[in-house]
C-alpha cells in the first residue's frame, strides 16, 4: 500500500513540474515572433546584410531633406553651345583622267577690260593733253627697231617691203576699222591716190618723224602712237602745234576734224614689245 502512495505522489509532483514548465515557457516563445532573436555579427553571412536603402528622387512637391546638398541648376540658355552647323560637301575632286580645259595663253593687249578698238580715237571730252614726246632714244628698244624697220621699207618706195612687218593670222597688223579680206598690201594699194601706192608710204614717213605719246602705260593697252595728235584735244593745240598738224594734213581736213572733236587722220601705234598694232585711217 505504501508503495503505492509513493508511486501516486512521484506522478503527481512530476505532473506539476511539467506543468510549471510549459507556463513558463508559452511568454518567451510568444516573446519570439514580437523580437527578432539577436544574432553576433560573426553569425551574420554576408548575404544576409540588409542593402543600402535607395534613395528615391523627390517629387516636385517635396522638400529635401535637411544637409542634403541641392542639385545643380541646368545652364543658362546663353552658355547653351549652339549646334554646329553642318559643314558644305566638299566640290568632287576632279577624275584623274580629265583633265580641266586650260585657257588660251592672253596675247599682248588682250585682257579683260581693254578696249574693244585701240585704234578708235579716244580723247575724253575735258580731258587734259597727253604728255608730246619727240626723242625717239626713249622709246623701248623693240619699240625703236620696229619704227626703224617700218621707216627703211617706207623709203624704200615698194609697198611689198612693208610685207614681212605687217604680218599675218592673228598678229597681222590692222589696216582697218572693218575686217580686210585678201591681200594687206593690195588692200593699202587700194587707198592710195597713186596706182603704186606711194602716197600710203609717204604719210607712213611723216607720221613717223612726227611726235608721239605713250598710253595706257603699264596695262594691257599700252601703246606708242604716232602722231600725238591722236590723242590730243583738237581744241587745245597752239599755233606751232596747229603748223606740225598741217605736215600731215590740210587746213580742210582740220575743219572737218573739229566737227568730230579729234584726230581721223592716219595713225601708227607700236606696243612695248615691238609689235605693229595699227596703221589706220578713218574714225
Amino acid at each position: 500500500m505504501l508503495d503505492k502512495l509513493a508511486s501516486v505522489s512521484v506522478i503527481a509532483r512530476t505532473g506539476f513540474l511539467a506543468a510549471t514548465l510549459c507556463a513558463c515557457a508559452v511568454p518567451a516563445y510568444a516573446a519570439g515572433f514580437d523580437k527578432p532573436v539577436l544574432l553576433a555579427l560573426s553569425e551574420i553571412k554576408k548575404e544576409e546584410l540588409p542593402k543600402a536603402a535607395e534613395t528615391a528622387p523627390a517629387k516636385p512637391d517635396e522638400k529635401a531633406p535637411a544637409g542634403a546638398t541641392p542639385p545643380a541648376p541646368p545652364p543658362p540658355a546663353s552658355e547653351t553651345k549652339p549646334a554646329t552647323t553642318p559643314e558644305k560637301p566638299a566640290a568632287p575632286a576632279a577624275t584623274p583622267d580629265k583633265k580641266a580645259p586650260e585657257a588660251p595663253a592672253a596675247k599682248e593687249g588682250d585682257a579683260a577690260g581693254t578696249r574693244d578698238n585701240l585704234a578708235l580715237p579716244n580723247v575724253p571730252e575735258g580731258s587734259a593733253p597727253p604728255h608730246v614726246e619727240y626723242d625717239v632714244t626713249k622709246l623701248p628698244f623693240p619699240v625703236q627697231k620696229m619704227r626703224e624697220l617700218i621707216l627703211t621699207a617706207a623709203k624704200s618706195g615698194s609697198l611689198e617691203a612693208l610685207r614681212p612687218l605687217i604680218g599675218s593670222g592673228d598678229d597681222v597688223t590692222q589696216l582697218s576699222l572693218a575686217d580686210v579680206d585678201g591681200d594687206p598690201i593690195a588692200y593699202l594699194k587700194s587707198l592710195a591716190g597713186d596706182t603704186d601706192g606711194q602716197e600710203i608710204l609717204a604719210i607712213a614717213v611723216d607720221i613717223l618723224n612726227s611726235g608721239y605719246v605713250h598710253l595706257d602705260a603699264g596695262t594691257p593697252d599700252e601703246l606708242y602712237v604716232w602722231p600725238y595728235f591722236f590723242a590730243y584735244p583738237l581744241d587745245k593745240l597752239d599755233a606751232k602745234q596747229r603748223v606740225e598738224l598741217f605736215q600731215i594734213v590740210t587746213a580742210g581736213d582740220y575743219d572737218e576734224m573739229k566737227q568730230f572733236g579729234t584726230y581721223v587722220f592716219y595713225r601708227l601705234g607700236i606696243t612695248p614689245k615691238g609689235r605693229w598694232r595699227f596703221f589706220v585711217n578713218g574714225d
